[in-house]
């Protein structure tokens, strides 16, 4: 009879089976259990620690110029680094807010649309901001209210928000009524940093300043993780529907950017947005009734 099990075991490839599920290392089964948005997150920070590598060996000028967006250098041949920059970040403050939003928004869009949509959806919606900038940047943003607008040709756009903005726009037409938090603490924070710089050129305490806003920014972020209520609030989050999130997160910083130059790319986000909005309307008018039953299942 045992030897009857035996058999009848590696027959069914049950032991063999068993055996390479238990050799499998911790280690291994962990990678394979990342979805993609977390796979696309741990990409961005291993090239992140990589600039911080390199930066002492090749200048931050010469690695920004082969990996960074510039519109000048675009259209004289560079076009690799419209995919390059979606996995540039050179702060701390960007890369962590940035990743922190990809985290909470890519997984829960991931889960909506599939594994397959969200990585073409985030890879061509990545892209297209990239050249919605340049092309913006290059024809427009010479005189000084193109600059403020778009962005001058010779500033370099790097970041995955672009490519985040698109997720947003899915979730805003996909679950326009499900509520979401905008942390509005550190992009005050970012615009006083801005007015201050900009009244002040070169103040010796502008150094001060930066730590400042950058200590901020930190606790705001982490803060939203505290189940403290009175911490969350260092924050400044503002709760609202997620149909109203891409329109406050991008007119208020175009109408400050009219007055100050902001490390930010709005026309980078805007095409992002536009990606994402055109692609959840095609989901809802192919998939109307999963789309109306997911509306409504995120409605409260």
């Amino acid at each position: 009879m045992a030897k009857w099990f035996e058999k009848k075991l590696e027959r069914n490839g049950l032991r063999k089976y068993s055996k390479k599920r238990l050799s499998n290392s911790s280690f291994g089964s962990f990678f394979r259990r990342l979805s993609l948005t977390n796979w696309i997150i741990l990409i961005n920070v291993v090239v992140y620690l990589m600039i911080l590598i390199l930066t002492p060996i090749f200048t931050a000028e010469k690695i920004v110029s082969l990996i960074g967006l510039e519109a000048n250098k675009f259209f004289t041949g560079i076009y690799w680094t419209v995919f390059t920059s979606m996995f540039v970040h050179f702060e701390a403050w960007h890369i962590l807010a940035n990743m922190i939003s990809l985290f909470f928004i890519g997984n829960f869009v991931e889960k909506l649309i599939g594994r397959k949509r969200f990585f073409w959806l985030y890879l061509i919606s990545g892209i297209f901001a990239g050249l919605f900038y340049v092309f913006l940047s290059y024809y427009f943003g010479a005189g000084i209210i193109g600059m403020k607008l778009f962005g001058s040709p010779d500033v370099v756009a790097v970041g995955a928000s672009g490519a985040i903005f698109s997720l947003v726009g899915v979730l805003a037409i996909i679950t326009p009524y499900s509520r979401v938090y905008l942390i509005s603490g550190p992009l005050i924070a970012l615009i006083i940093q801005a007015i201050f710089t900009g009244i002040y050129p070169n103040s010796p305490a502008e150094g001060i300043i930066n730590i400042i806003v950058t200590v901020y920014v930190f606790v705001s972020i982490f803060s939203m993780f505290s189940f403290n209520p009175r911490f969350v609030r260092i924050a400044l989050p503002l709760k609202m529907p997620f149909w109203l999130l891409p329109i406050i997160a991008i007119i208020p910083l175009v109408i400050v950017g009219l007055f100050i130059n902001l490390p930010i790319g709005n026309s980078a986000h805007f095409g992002g947005l536009l990606a994402g909005l055109a692609y959840a309307f095609y989901l809802r008018n192919k998939y109307r009734q999963k789309t109306d039953m997911i509306r409504r299942y995120f409605a409260n």
